[in-house]
């Protein structure tokens, strides 16, 4: 079974805009652990701070991440890369909004792709976040101040159906929820080649990529469990079309999980595969992920509720 935290995963971890970037060269003689001699270089960062860089990916040595344990060595250059704060409270910002349902609890929404879902570094303003704050005028502070009314996300480039939680009552449904399974998400999406079967499941250890901090990885410790079920439901040639239901939700869980059977999501800048991509005969702007049905027993009135959202016209496009 889910819980709240694991949908919360999801989200994207582009590129930042307005990075501090920090370069070090390492010393003869330098000692100890490395990330308390980074942070006796580094009189604004704590080793607290250093530690948590380290293990978001933003400290690396020759574009490769390094661990906080390691020791530093003699002529490495090191890299930190420290994002730009963010304000705490987002900003109300008309942003239309494609909303399926809304009542005094919470409220459906098609999410285009393209649009962040909250302010983070290199996205401080025009997110869904940003949008909500207009539409819902008192939704400030409902699950906290940055995040108001997010029950969980999609990554920037993923379309499709979320829940928001408009009150308090609502989030606490939504978590008790989310822990005991009781929200159904399917996506559908378009990859590279064919999963080795018709349907099957995906489960296993999802964690930050060994090398590479910017992307997920299935690992064999040190991660998380993720569940994704899949179905083929169309073979178009060199492509297909699958529907994947999660119990799971993993940062970049579904990318992964079909990267993972040799079947990368068609347009995926991160986990795709650029040649098979350049054989297309046309390349879509975005990767072909679209969460298309949502169900969920109502947080507070108990109602079953149910929705499907078609797929978008730049999926529809490419098909």
């Amino acid at each position: 079974m889910a819980d709240a935290g694991e949908f919360l995963d999801d989200e994207t971890l582009d590129a930042e805009e307005g990075a501090e970037v920090l370069s070090l060269n390492v010393p003869e003689g330098a000692e100890g652990r490395l990330d308390a001699w980074l942070a006796a270089q580094v009189a604004t960062l704590s080793r607290a701070r250093i530690q948590a860089l380290i293990k978001e990916g933003r400290v690396t040595c020759g574009g490769v991440a390094v661990k906080a344990n390691a020791k530093p060595k003699a002529g490495q250059v090191l890299e930190i890369v420290v994002p730009a704060p963010v304000s705490a409270i987002p900003e109300p910002e008309d942003i239309p909004l494609d909303i399926v349902y809304e009542d005094g609890d919470c409220l459906v929404l098609n999410k285009p792709a393209g649009l962040v879902v909250h302010p983070a570094p290199g996205h401080a303003r025009g997110t869904l976040v940003n949008a909500l704050l207009h539409h819902c005028r008192d939704l400030g502070g409902v699950g906290g101040v940055e995040r108001p009314g997010i029950v969980h996300r999609l990554d920037k480039d993923t379309s499709g159906l979320m829940v928001v939680a408009k009150n308090d009552a609502a989030m606490a449904g939504f978590v008790r929820l989310f822990k005991t399974g009781g929200i159904s998400k399917e996506y559908l999406t378009l990859v590279h080649g064919a999963p080795p079967k018709t349907s099957g499941t995906v489960r296993s250890l999802i964690g930050r990529h060994p090398a590479h901090r910017q992307k997920m990885a299935v690992v064999a410790r040190n991660g998380k469990e993720a569940v994704t079920h899949y179905a083929v439901e169309r073979r178009l040639g060199g492509i297909t079309l699958v529907r994947c239901r999660i119990e799971t939700g993993r940062t970049h869980q579904i990318r992964v999980h079909m990267q993972s059977l040799g079947c990368p999501v068609i347009g995926d800048a991160l986990y795709g595969k650029s040649g098979a991509d350049a054989r297309l005969p046309h390349l879509p702007a975005r990767q072909m992920l679209h969460a298309a049905h949502l169900s969920f027993t109502h947080p507070v009135t108990g109602a079953p509720m149910d929705f499907i959202a078609p797929l978008p016209e730049d999926f529809l496009a490419f098909l």
